[in-house]
């Protein structure tokens, strides 16, 4: 048995607590069974941002004739794209290894943990299985993976998911996608750009159903123009015959009592690549929970206090496996909570407010804060107003498609702030630090100066605008 005064199971933003720990001249192990860096190094943000820039790149080259100019792609080296971004990432993660095995606090374990009781793992299967380390705190932060729905076949079938799709050297013929979130609005776009045709089959009326649903109303409205989009139907049933998968969709109906739809006619969509891309599971069901006093929540994520403390004594909880917000960003704010609750003072509740998010997709969508239709479904009284990019100086000169939206309480608080177009990411940043750091009120934002004309000026109007009221006893209305 080794000893350990901290041990994190896993190695993606559970090792910014971990440095905290041996920063403290405490003795840490780390338990990993695949690369250093987690899901957002290895098979998640990092590679699919760096990949999706070269379509964005791509894509403006295919739209220069908007602006006059005559260009032409003359090849694509694909398979060399994909092959130097996952170049890179494997470089990063051997360096994270190399700096854990060089330290003298640090002490690196190769295979899947396993609690044998509340503070005591075995470490299994990898080059130092049957290990058994034990720690005054041990930290879970083993994440997730890709969720493979429960359809007739998907056993018999080769299927991609996000890892696997992210290492595909040569672009598919036709493309199909389950699932019809970010994951499958990222890919759509990297492959689309590249030549595959896509077809996504999505059981909510919308893709990105996380979104605001006028921001994914737009969204799936510009989907649909570029491939063949499905919303609405579940996938039941899936084969493959000489390399060319089949997938069955029945109608969906989305809600409390929803289901698949009686009687409703089935779909048939044919491609040469399954990805499903149906959201993630929480790698839970790998740690042998039942040995310790943690919780989980009926999905299977980790339940915590609001200081991240599971419910046994001496072990924390983050990232992904925690389920609130599956983002690095979200994750790293999570390490800087617990770190500060285990090494700091008082303790300290996680505040998840004004959380953002980002899908890099085309167009791009971002949002933080409230969606309009929970605001409704909440009976809250609140006031909305959009602008549209191309309403602005510098939004006419990029050509732009694209609106902010915002949402008030009728105070002038922000609420929340929904973006489709051009650079979302990037401008919704502005609304994020006004709800943290300011006073948090539409006031924030339209009385700061704006450079003119740049596309800044489309937030600040938005702000600036006529606001329509909403919720209780007031009809919605679509600009």
């Amino acid at each position: 048995m080794e000893e350990f005064d901290f041990l994190v199971i896993g190695s993606g933003s559970g090792l910014e607590v971990a440095n905290v720990a041996a920063n403290q001249g405490q003795s840490v192990a780390v338990v990993e069974k695949g690369p250093l860096g987690g899901t957002c190094l290895n098979r998640g943000c990092i590679p699919s941002k760096h990949l999706l820039y070269h379509a964005d790149v791509m894509k403006t080259v295919e739209r220069a004739d908007e602006f006059g100019i005559d260009a032409t792609v003359d090849g694509v080296d694909f398979a060399e794209i994909v092959r130097t971004v996952n170049e890179e990432v494997q470089d990063d993660s051997e360096s994270i290894r190399r700096g854990l095995q060089s330290s003298s606090q640090h002490e690196l374990y190769d295979g899947e943990a396993r609690f044998v009781d509340e503070r005591t793992v075995e470490v299994s299967g990898g080059d130092d299985d049957g290990a058994r380390l034990r720690a005054d705190t041990v930290l879970i932060a083993a994440g997730t993976r890709p969720g493979v729905p429960d359809i007739d076949g998907i056993d018999e079938v080769e299927y991609l998911t996000s890892t696997e799709a992210l290492q595909l050297e040569t672009p598919p013929d036709h493309l199909v996608v389950v699932g019809g979130g970010y994951i499958a609005a990222e890919l759509g776009h990297f492959f689309g750009t590249f030549g595959s045709e896509v077809t996504i089959v999505g059981r909510r009326p919308n893709l990105l159903p996380e979104a605001d649903e006028e921001v994914a109303e737009a969204f799936t409205e510009r989907y649909a123009e570029w491939f063949t989009v499905h919303t609405g139907h579940a996938a039941t049933a899936v084969t493959e015959d000489n390399g060319t998968v089949t997938v069955e969709a029945q109608p969906y109906e989305y809600g409390d009592d929803g289901g698949l739809v009686d009687g409703g006619e089935s779909l048939t969509v044919t491609g040469d690549e399954l990805l499903v891309a149906a959201g993630r599971v929480p790698n839970t069901d790998t740690l042998n929970l039942e040995t310790t006093s943690v919780e989980t929540d009926d999905r299977g994520f980790v339940e915590t206090d609001e200081f991240l403390q599971t419910d046994a004594d001496g072990v924390w909880a983050l990232g992904d496996i925690v389920g609130e917000y599956l983002l690095k960003h979200s994750a790293n704010h999570e390490a800087k909570t617990v770190a500060r609750n285990i090494f700091g003072g008082d303790p300290e509740p996680v505040d998840y407010s004004a959380m953002p998010f980002a899908v890099f997709a085309s167009p791009e969508v971002a949002g933080v804060g409230a969606l309009e239709q929970d605001l409704r479904d909440e009976g809250r009284d609140y006031a909305t107003n959009t602008y549209r990019y191309e309403e602005t100086a510098r939004g006419d000169a990029m050509k732009a498609d694209g609106f902010v939206k915002v949402l008030v309480d009728l105070d002038g608080e922000i609420l929340g702030c929904h973006i489709v177009g051009p650079d979302a990411s990037t401008l919704v940043q502005e609304v994020v630090v006004a709800m943290k750091s300011g006073s948090g009120t539409v006031q924030d934002i339209r009385e700061s100066i704006h450079i003119h004309p740049a596309l800044p000026e489309v937030v600040q109007r938005a702000f600036s605008g006529q606001f329509s009221r909403g919720g209780s006893g007031h009809d919605h209305h679509h600009h």
